[in-house]
């Protein structure tokens, strides 16, 4: 084994692992014992009309959709509080779809038999079809949580509830709106009916009137029973709400062809994409792939936002910040019916949102289209041509060109004039501008004409002219492009607007420098620039906000909430929690750290949404801020601390006549809350007529921005008659009781630049000498207390060594108490083996009481054994009775010799019978006694 050591090596190696196997043997016998989970019960009640797949079947809910129009399924776990909220919300939608019966438009709606459905209106007769529709709607709900089901092992959720809509074999479209019947019964709707039929004219000018985008597709069933692209057509709308829940665009099919013509469709399959502020699009077929994705694509790409839903879900989200980040947001809360047909309060929101976006004069009337026609045939009559030339001047291409206002430099030094221009980017020079594919204004482009006018900018403002001159020149891109610039001269006291009580724009003069820019001067005006015009248009009336959002650099973002769900931001911004109609608007300017709220004494209506908004646009606002306040804070005159709040502010640190020290807090601020006995003492040090120590806390309360601080804890001093000079406590000095003492005498003492008379040095003198005073009585009282503490400290003392004397006789006593325990510990240890012994004894005891237990119980069997045996024995003695009593009868008739034989025959079989007995008797006996 020495002189092979690698025999040693092996061995150890082979029992190093047989050591770690056993190991895990050893230790892998001790399973862990979990109890299985319970079974699931039902979600949703046995009457409900909901189908309640709570064994997680998916299956089973698989093959309903196979046989099922549109399929709801309503994915949840049973212990998710959301989903046992929407659960009742579900119930009720599927109760109201189910409850409807065979309806004949919604047959036609949902374009399951659209042929003949079309077919039949075409026809001039409204027939239903049977035996298109047995479910319109089928709702399931299936339990995603049971660990044996499928649904947990295929679907993988992390959230819940989640709800799945199928229409046919589309889908699955998840929504992801607010859990509430009317939300849900409205998308459910949307996805049941995805295009709209536009049959007539009124309802042509209906569908492009509303402020959502809209999608037209234009079909012509004469010519077949299935138009090519239609089904292609059908899809992207379901696509359309498979990417965006909101359903913000409506998708509408045209089979008339004379509607079609009125937004220039011609050709069977087009689509039309309306837009109110810029131009509307056809789908372009050359271009791009007539495939359901490309259609819904090009659609939500080019859609037109004018105003748009927020619908928070209540969790953690940035989709409030996101939108935020955009720019300023005008925020307006309605309480708002899905499912109602008519929103008066909304309709005049969204007339006041297309004047402020309608940048372009001529599309102003546009939201006028639904009062032009009240027809509902779908034929056109040739005698209201005036009308229909309307209607396609409205649809028409804008033939208004990019255009940018731009103030060149003065030509002179003293001169008082400027040259003001209005370039504008030519496109397409020779070219007729296609009626679809309207050129984009975009900044390269005017970008690129700026460079160009400032070069050639010498041949325009050396020039004084009274009269406006245009000129072309070409860019440097390409030869069919070129800008034109139209300029004039005007006084720069000129360029200021018109001063009037009336204008809401009431501004002092202007003064531009060169490239555009404002001179620095003490009366500054906002910059309101007009597209159209290329000097201030005195003609707008005041109380017009047309194309607002394109004269001023604070365009604002409009935005509904629902107030019925959504309040709570509401309350947040300044809403009155008391309020009973719950209409709010603010301007929430994310930016500069500032937001507006409407007076919530004037109703919500169209006039004073127009004076909110023009309020806002100018530079020099007269919107107040509003500033956030706490209205959980009781005052307290006990307390020697005043709390601060926003309304307080002015009036304890300004209009006082004390000298104030301000404390900035919070409540997560754990320093802060340190310093809160310093404060105290403090504040019981100062005299209280020429002192006030007050605290605010700054994550409840809003400050103007002088007075905001960026960390906190943060100390302001505002000297008494000098309260603009107010003072901040050194970041390096440390805050204690000394420094905050000698900061505030410090600074609570005049200014040394301003000039003292005697009477000032007289006041001052008596100031410091009632100062003086007043530390002098603080000091004896601080002397006194100083001697009572002296006093405690000897208590103190004294008791701390009675204390310890009570120490050393308690150790004393645990010693013995630990002695005592030891001797019961051993008392209790003998007893134990005691109690060990006389156990074993007890043990042994019933062994042998068993023993005998069983001993009893066998000499019970074997009594009855010999019963039985007595029993036999006594039936054959009573056979041999009977036999003798015979053959003594027949012995009788017989011969006296016989006589003489049976008697010794019988004498012998006594005898045999007998010694059996006796035998018998014996050998029970001998059982017995063992």
């Amino acid at each position: 084994m020495a002189r092979r050591p690698e025999l040693l090596c092996g061995a150890a190696i082979v029992l190093g692992c047989a050591f770690l196997v056993a190991l895990k043997v050893t230790c892998s016998r001790a399973k862990d014992v979990t109890m299985p989970a319970k079974l699931p019960v039902n979600f949703f009640s046995t009457r409900s009309p909901v189908i309640d797949l709570f064994r997680g079947q998916l299956d089973y809910a698989d093959h309903l959709r196979q046989d099922s129009e549109i399929v709801l399924y309503f994915f949840y776990a049973p212990w998710c509080g959301q989903s046992i909220a929407a659960r009742e919300e579900i119930e009720h939608v599927a109760s109201r779809l189910s409850d409807q019966g065979t309806l004949q438009a919604a047959s036609c709606k949902v374009f399951s038999d659209v042929f003949t459905c079309l077919q039949t209106e075409i026809a001039g007769s409204l027939l239903p079809i049977p035996g298109s529709f047995e479910t319109l709607v089928l709702f399931v709900a299936v339990n995603c949580w049971w660990n044996q089901g499928k649904c947990r092992k295929q679907k993988h959720f992390f959230y819940f509830p989640v709800i799945h809509l199928y229409h046919r074999s589309f889908g699955p479209i998840e929504y992801k709106g607010p859990m509430s019947a009317v939300y849900i019964e409205k998308f459910v709707r949307r996805v049941m009916t995805p295009l709209l039929y536009i049959s007539s004219r009124s309802k042509l000018l209906d569908f492009l009137s509303d402020y959502e985008p809209g999608v037209l597709g234009y079909f012509e069933f004469n010519a077949s029973p299935q138009p090519p692209g239609y089904l292609t057509f059908f899809t992207s709308a379901l696509h359309s709400l498979k990417k965006d829940y909101l359903g913000t665009i409506r998708f509408g099919v045209i089979t008339d062809k004379r509607v079609a013509e009125e937004i220039s469709l011609v050709h069977s399959g087009s689509v039309y994409l309306h837009r109110h502020v810029n131009t509307s699009l056809i789908y372009p077929n050359d271009v791009m792939n007539y495939t359901a994705e490309n259609i819904c694509k090009w659609a939500l790409e080019n859609r037109e936002m004018l105003i748009r839903w927020l619908r928070p879900h209540g969790g953690k989200s940035l989709l409030l910040n996101n939108e935020l980040k955009k720019g300023p947001a005008l925020l307006i809360f309605i309480p708002y019916d899905p499912l109602a047909e008519i929103h008066p309060l909304l309709d005049e929101i969204t007339k006041v949102a297309l004047e402020y976006h309608s940048c372009n004069k001529s599309q102003a009337a546009e939201p006028d289209l639904q009062h032009l026609g009240d027809t509902d045939s779908p034929a056109f009559d040739s005698s209201v041509p005036d009308a229909h030339m309307k209607l396609s001047e409205t649809f028409s291409i804008t033939k208004y060109p990019c255009c940018n206002t731009v103030v060149l430099p003065q030509w002179h030094s003293i001169s008082r004039t400027h040259n003001v221009c209005e370039l504008c980017v030519n496109q397409t020079l020779g070219v007729k501008p296609n009626k679809v594919h309207m050129p984009h204004c975009n900044f390269l482009e005017i970008e690129a004409a700026l460079d160009s006018f400032y070069l050639q900018e010498h041949t325009f403002f050396q020039v004084i002219s009274n009269t406006i001159e245009c000129s072309n020149f070409l860019s440097f891109y390409s030869p069919f492009s070129y800008y034109t610039a139209c300029c004039r001269t005007v006084n720069r006291h000129f360029l200021s607007f018109i001063s009037s009580e009336k204008t809401i724009f009431q501004t002092p003069k202007v003064a531009f420098s060169s490239h555009g820019k404002k001179e620095n001067s003490q009366r500054s005006i906002p910059h309101i620039e007009d597209r159209n015009c290329f000097i201030p248009d005195f003609l707008i009336s005041s109380t017009n906000i047309t194309g607002l959002s394109c004269r001023t650099n604070k365009t604002l973002n409009l935005y509904l909430l629902d107030s019925n769900l959504f309040w709570i931001y509401a309350e947040r911004l300044g809403a009155s929690r008391s309020t009973h109609l719950k209409e709010f608007a603010t301007i929430v300017d994310l930016k500069e750290e500032v937001h507006y709220v409407l007076d919530q004494n004037q109703s919500l209506v169209g006039s004073t949404l127009e004076n909110f908004i023009k309020n806002f646009s100018i530079l020099y606002s007269p919107l107040k801020r509003h500033l956030v306040d706490d209205p959980s804070v009781h005052f307290h005159e006990q307390h020697v601390i005043t709390e601060v709040t926003t309304n307080t502010f002015h009036d304890t640190v300004f209009l006082s006549e004390k000298n104030v020290l301000l404390l900035y807090y919070a409540q997560w601020c754990g320093f802060c809350a340190s310093l809160n006995h310093i404060f105290i003492q403090l504040a019981r040090l100062l005299p209280p007529d020429n002192f006030t120590v007050a605290r605010i806390d700054i994550t409840q309360n809003d400050l103007p921005w002088e007075f905001m601080t960026d960390r906190l804890p943060t100390i302001l001093f505002f000297p008494h008659q000098r309260k603009e000079q107010s003072v901040k406590f050194p970041e390096d000095f440390s805050v204690n009781l000394p420094n905050l003492l000698k900061f505030i005498l410090h600074h609570s003492s005049p200014s040394s630049s301003e000039l003292c008379t005697k009477e000032c040095l007289h006041k001052e003198t008596v100031l410091q000498q009632g100062h003086i005073s007043h530390l002098e009585r603080e000091i004896q009282k601080l002397r006194t207390e100083i001697s009572a503490l002296h006093q405690a400290h000897d208590q103190l003392e004294a008791q701390l060594s009675e204390a310890r004397r009570e120490e050393h006789r308690l150790q004393q006593q645990k010693h013995t108490l630990e002695k005592q325990h030891k001797t019961l510990q051993l008392h209790s240890e003998q007893l134990q083996a005691t109690y060990d012994q006389k156990n074993q004894e007890l043990l042994e005891m019933a062994e042998k009481l068993q023993e005998l237990a069983d001993a009893s119980e066998n000499l019970l069997k074997e009594n009855t054994l010999l019963r039985i045996l007595v029993a036999a024995r006594e039936g054959k003695l009573q056979n041999k009775y009977e036999t003798k009593e015979s053959l003594q009868s027949e012995q009788t008739l017989s011969e006296d010799n016989d006589i003489s034989v049976s008697t010794a025959t019988t004498t012998l079989e006594e005898k045999r019978i007998d010694n059996t007995d006796t035998i018998e008797t014996e050998h029970s006996s001998g059982n017995r006694t063992e």
